[in-house]
């Protein structure tokens, strides 16, 4: 079963050994329609954005304004209401999937941990890549070769454990950290 989350951020559980957790809050969501498979399709609330499309479905599905988002995930319910969180309060494993912190354009050395050259003066090669091609054969850069460009802002999921979850607050506690920045949504999928 999938769910729609948000990262709150980072911290720590108090006693011995201390463990690092990632708090995540679950988003409150509400089940439009089902689909065959168990899939259905969810709304819930990010942002302000409203347009013509979104207030048809608002519509459709007699939904408050809030919930102006929609996916398709794979839920637990039968039928359309509020999407059922009972599960995470018995589950022991689940996969997190976020996009990663965008570091933009980077050289080779952020991107790739390059060694670069000598810091001394007069050495003229600090970050550079070095050679990237050949002159005889094949005479090109080969396909895949390791250069400088856009870093980061790509899906990663990670498997993490269950410390604990606040039914009441909706606040997941996950063992050890997860991609992303705090306050990036992304997704998560209980492993049985």
């Amino acid at each position: 079963m999938e769910f729609l989350v948000e990262k709150i951020g980072m911290s720590r559980t108090i006693g011995k050994p201390s463990i690092p957790v990632t708090l995540l809050k679950v988003k409150d969501a509400k089940v439009c329609e089902m689909f065959e498979g168990g899939k259905a399709l969810v709304a819930y609330h990010q942002g302000k954005t409203l347009n013509k499309a979104i207030a048809g479905v608002q519509k459709k599905y007699n939904l408050d304004k809030e919930f102006n988002r929609f996916a398709t995930l794979a839920v637990s319910n039968t039928e359309a209401g509020d999407l059922d969180l009972s599960l995470l309060e018995s589950a022991k494993r689940v996969k997190v999937s976020f996009n990663t912190k965008g570091r933009g354009f980077s050289g080779v050395m952020k991107r790739w941990n390059f060694q670069g050259g000598p810091a001394a003066h007069g050495s003229r090669f600090h970050r550079a890549p070095g050679s990237i091609g050949n002159r005889e054969w094949p005479g090109r850069v080969q396909p895949g070769k390791k250069m400088a460009g856009h870093y980061g802002n790509e899906k990663v999921t990670v498997q993490n454990e269950i410390v604990s979850f606040d039914k009441e607050h909706n606040v997941l506690v996950l063992k050890g950290s997860v991609p992303g920045f705090n306050g990036a949504f992304g997704k998560i999928k209980v492993v049985k």
